[in-house]
């Protein structure tokens, strides 16, 4: 879960009467920050409209000053100008077909399973003929952690050939109505247990990221109940297992601000009109804000030669800016209570590798994993999970034999090319394939395809 840097907000230490308030009472500080970026960002609405009208203008072929260094760096300006100004919705799959073996298969995505804050999502293919290879079920649960479920696109079209791949699409708390009632980590595992149970016993699930801390959690609740829809196998790609293995930036972030702080400063109500009105929430611009601070020169730099390449008409470089960064800034909000127990949790107490995590008050420990086979994933140049904070799992997962586990370590990759890119689809995805594949087994005694995957 991304923690975001926000050493340029101002520090509430009086705003707050007492550290232990609660979400509610300790978010007043921060109550007016959603308020007034509806505010800012409706005002600066006539100027968009310009802005789109100018570059449209300005590019137009029948206008001689398109054909003008001046007239393309007026373009390009109003385009960044939108661009950065704008507010970025959920960003749609894409994906209507894939490739199993030499044949073109339609792709249709349904919706399997549905709760106030997540929708399962089903990549159903439509088989003119049933493939001979096995076809295992595989659930990837996606980050709660600012970005939508969409993120992890690549991934799916990679695993997609030869899966029948589920995927956990999660609802934008901005959205959610306050008649919902609450989320927080209690709920995600809830989620995550249920999930397993409508799938049944059989599949395999890849978490990503931060899931990888509430999957493995469910997992040795299922083991410890002797729950029977347990998966076949678990693979945790880059997830924060023990933080303090290797600790990042965001890790020492999170401990030297301590709960309080997040709590006061980057907690706020959803302002009406949106379905979420009066809901408490870690914003997705806040969100934002800490996401490109992370990296903000290496943003700045891709800005500025985003405006070179209009200029120039190099339509190729700006249309790949343009697909990257249409991704990155749709960010989403997340349920206050969730983020913060989260926060507290993972990155603060450290609760799971220290065997003080609890589910519904019932202790979380995974040497009750007996049946579930595990690999672990890590990027070698990761600044988000530490090199060695996912291999933690295989200690905790004490009772596992050897050769149900397997550690995995992909050398020059960061966070983002553990699950997406080059590497992953070369190096990373045929693992999986090949760990899946081992410890497949039946559904019921089947988990053949049969006509659609």
């Amino acid at each position: 879960m991304a923690i975001g840097v926000f050493g340029e907000l101002p520090d509430a230490e009086q705003a707050a009467e007492s550290p232990e308030a609660t979400v509610e009472t300790a978010s007043a500080f921060s109550k007016p920050l959603y308020w007034m970026f509806e505010m800012g960002h409706a005002a600066l609405d006539p100027l968009r409209v310009i802005a789109d009208a100018n570059r449209l203008y300005y590019r137009n072929p029948a206008n001689p000053l398109a054909h003008t260094s001046l007239g393309k760096s007026i373009s390009a300006a109003c385009e960044m100008f939108e661009r950065t100004t704008r507010r970025y919705g959920k960003p749609e799959w894409g994906i209507d077909e894939t490739v199993v073996g030499a044949t073109h298969v339609p792709v249709t995505i349904e919706v399997e399973w549905e709760r106030p804050f997540c929708r399962l999502l089903h990549f159903v293919r439509d088989f003119p003929n049933p493939p001979r290879r096995p076809q295992p079920r595989m659930l990837i649960v996606a980050p709660l952690s600012g970005h939508y479920a969409t993120l992890l696109r690549g991934t799916v079209q990679t695993l997609l050939p030869n899966h029948d791949i589920y995927i956990t699409d999660w609802a934008d708390a901005r959205n959610v109505p306050l008649s919902a009632g609450r989320f927080d980590l209690d709920d995600y595992i809830d989620y995550v247990i249920e999930i397993f149970r409508h799938l049944g016993g059989g599949v395999h699930v890849l978490a990503v990221c931060q899931p990888a801390v509430p999957v493995l959690a469910a997992v040795a609740r299922m083991e410890a109940m002797g729950d029977p829809d347990v998966p076949a196998s678990m693979v945790l790609m880059g997830g924060p297992i023990d933080t303090r293995e290797s600790p990042t930036a965001v890790n020492h972030f999170a401990e030297e601000r301590g709960l309080d702080w997040f709590r006061r400063n980057v907690i706020t109500t959803v302002p009406w009109p949106n379905g979420g009105f009066m809901r408490q929430v870690y914003p997705g611009f806040l969100q934002l804000h800490g996401f490109m601070a992370m990296n903000l020169e290496r943003h700045l730099q891709a800005h500025a030669d985003m405006f070179r390449h209009l200029v120039k008409g190099d339509g190729d470089s700006a249309a790949k800016h343009r697909e990257f960064y249409d991704e990155y800034l749709s960010v989403m909000d997340l349920p206050a209570e969730y983020y913060l127990q989260t926060l507290q949790a993972v990155f603060i107490d450290h609760a799971l590798p220290r065997g003080e995590l609890t589910h519904r008050g019932e202790k979380v420990d995974p040497s009750q994993i007996r049946n579930v086979a595990l690999l672990t994933i890590e990027g070698e140049n990761d600044d988000i999970s530490g090199v060695g904070q996912t291999r933690a799992a295989q200690k905790l997962c004490s009772s596992l034999p050897d050769d149900m586990r397997v550690h995995y370590l992909q050398p020059t990759v960061g966070h983002y090319g553990v699950f997406n890119g080059s590497r992953f689809r070369a190096d990373i995805a045929p693992r999986i394939a090949d760990f899946v594949m081992s410890h497949n087994w039946p559904r019921k005694g089947d988990n053949a395809p049969r006509g659609k995957g």
